[in-house]
């Protein structure tokens, strides 16, 4: 039975298989026929453009703030004592130089009654030694007189040698010729050796009175020196007695400057200390006609950050008095970041004559870092980032133009075009990835909001 079946199940498969063949050779496609008349074109991707638009952009930065105290004092004690007054209290507004504090430390005023003492004492030594240097000026003036007298007195006495001298010669001469008597001749010799002997006087007598002139003349180099010793000691004294004098000033502590007493840890009859690191200050004053908003503005847009002479204008808006805003201007910057947060401390003085901010409020802060007026802009989507270059799409004739541009500043969705677009450019508004350049394309008319 199986062999019978067999071959009429082999001539039915053999029958299908024909007719499938002849089936398939009826659908394939021929040659595609010729267009013919007003056939339609394949159709083009559709795309959606929009002319570059002039726009101010501004760009900004709006980060929390805080207000603190144009300038904060504490004020310590320079030298140890007992607090005899306080003549402040926190919340009083003080003027510069004004009196906060006394304190009472008697040895300071004893040390500047001895200093005063000691000035008086050196001022006296001075005029002693001026005194001194008079009175060796004029021992010099009475020895060098007397070096002159006795510079007569030897002239004098040549004088007299010469004349004996001479006198000697011509009677010793009638003596050989026994014109005179041998007698005469030596009183004439006696004479002579008187006038020699009253020489070597003079001569001593000359050098007595030069050796006085030079010890005249060295003790006014001396008294010269004391004087200016003594002077010395007067600027010493005078010296110690200014310093006696600030010390004694300590005990009086005033106001740095014009401000507002905003702590207070001291009262009447505290013995207090030198101050140093870590302690606690006496009172504290804080200066609040002018303050200063710290704003930390983030690595990203801190290189735009303007803190020149005229920095980049700013609002300060606090909360906590109803959103009051205020102006201000970027008055400095740290010009480093800040390691923990990288962000730049930023600084804003900002008036407060009425002394509406207070040291410690927080205030959101407003910083216009670039403003760009009447520049040619496209949506951010228009822009294609081909590494650092960039460009858009521009239909032109139906077809679609990479175009290279130059982009500047961009704010929110809008980006500046500084190079590359015309005004009445066409931009294809978002293009996606799939378009290509010289591509056909159907554009529409970006609607208008």
């Amino acid at each position: 039975m199986f062999s019978i079946v067999r071959p009429a199940l082999v001539a039915s498969l053999a029958t299908f298989c024909a007719s499938l063949a002849l089936t398939a050779g009826c659908e394939r496609p021929g040659p595609a026929p010729p267009a013919v008349g007003n056939a339609p074109p394949a159709q083009a991707e559709r795309v959606v453009v929009d002319a570059p638009r002039r726009k101010t952009l501004t760009l900004t930065t709006t980060q929390p703030g805080r207000i603190e105290a144009f300038e904060q004092a504490p004020l310590a004690a320079k030298v140890a004592g007992y607090v005899e007054s306080v003549q402040v209290d926190i919340g009083d507004t003080v003027a510069a130089g004004q009196p906060l504090l006394t304190l009472k430390v008697p040895e300071l005023k004893d040390d500047e009654r001895r200093h005063e003492a000691l000035v008086v004492q050196a001022r006296a030594e001075l005029k002693q030694a001026e005194a001194a240097v008079v009175g060796a000026k004029a021992a010099v003036a009475s020895a060098e007189a007397l070096v002159a007298q006795a510079g007569a007195g030897q002239a004098r006495v040549e004088s007299e040698i010469e004349r004996w001298q001479a006198e000697h010669r011509r009677i010793a001469e009638l003596a050989e010729a026994r014109t005179v008597t041998q007698k005469l001749a030596d009183e004439t010799l006696n004479q002579l050796n008187a006038a020699e002997s009253a020489r070597r006087e003079t001569d001593a007598a000359v050098r007595s009175a030069e050796a006085r002139r030079d010890e005249a003349r060295a003790n006014v180099v001396k008294a010269e020196s004391d004087q200016g010793a003594a002077a010395a000691r007067v600027q010493v004294a005078e010296a110690e007695l200014a310093k006696a004098r600030t010390m004694a000033s300590y005990t009086e502590i005033t106001a740095p400057f014009a401000g507002v007493v905003t702590r207070r840890n001291v009262d009447t009859g505290h013995l207090v200390s030198p101050g140093g690191a870590g302690a606690a200050p006496l009172l504290v004053i804080c200066r609040t006609e002018t303050v200063r908003v710290f704003v930390d503005v983030p690595e990203l847009e801190a290189e735009r950050v303007d803190a020149g002479k005229n920095g980049d204008p700013a609002v300060v808006a606090v909360q906590a008095l109803g959103n009051l805003k205020r102006p201000a201007r970027v008055t400095r910057a740290a010009w480093s970041l800040d390691p923990a947060n990288r962000s730049l401390r930023t600084e804003l003085d900002l008036e407060n004559r009425d002394g509406v901010l207070r040291p410690g409020m927080f205030a959101l802060v407003t910083i216009t870092l670039d403003e760009r007026p009447d520049v040619l802009c496209l949506p951010a989507t228009a822009v294609v980032r081909d590494g650092a270059d960039a460009y858009c799409f521009v239909v032109h004739g139906g077809k679609l133009v990479r175009r290279p541009i130059t982009p500047g500043l961009r704010v929110g969705p809008d980006v500046e075009v500084t190079a590359g677009l015309q005004p009445t450019d066409s931009v294809v508004v978002a293009p996606s990835p799939a378009l290509k350049d010289g591509q056909t394309v159907t554009a529409a008319k970006l609607e208008a909001k």
